[in-house]
């Protein structure tokens, strides 16, 4: 049961993380329920902080954030489409 735990708590971790100020992609790797097969999501978010000072996430933007929200999914893609290695 043990090792079953940690092979879900790492199948949880994401691939890679983009970050343009508070706006952040993140790319998974997800299973499919039936069969061997594997896909790739990504999920866009922008942290702030609360009136108590703790962060939080959420999937909302603002127009200003649109440029960064831009950037972050082109290096996203980038990532999934050109591969690993490509980075610079």
């Amino acid at each position: 049961m043990e090792a079953s735990r940690e092979a879900s708590s790492a199948a949880n971790l994401p691939l890679k993380r983009f970050r343009a100020g508070a706006v952040s992609a993140t790319v998974w790797n997800n299973h499919a329920k039936e069969g061997d097969g594997e896909y790739k999501t990504v999920s866009l978010e922008r942290g702030y902080k609360d009136r108590d000072g703790v962060w939080k996430n959420v999937s909302s933007l603002r127009v200003s954030d649109l440029p960064r929200a831009a950037l972050v999914l082109q290096k996203a893609y980038e990532y999934l489409a050109l591969g690993e290695d490509a980075e610079a």
